[in-house]
């Protein structure tokens, strides 16, 4: 059966640390694809940052 995960951060390092940490937990299944994106706004005059990953995977 197909399944996803999904992964969203504010910091490019957090996100990269539970990526990382779960796909350890993939040992024995299949990763079919992993998609990564980015994302920015503003608020007042702060710049957010939105990192986020999307692991589709075989259970």
């Amino acid at each position: 059966m197909y399944k996803v995960k999904v992964f969203d951060e504010s910091h490019e390092a957090d996100l990269e640390t539970k990526v990382n940490t779960f796909l350890q937990t993939l040992k024995d299944k299949d990763i079919i694809d992993i998609k990564f994106q980015v994302s920015t706004s503003i608020f007042a005059e702060e710049q957010i940052y939105c990192f986020s990953a999307l692991i589709i995977y075989i259970d």
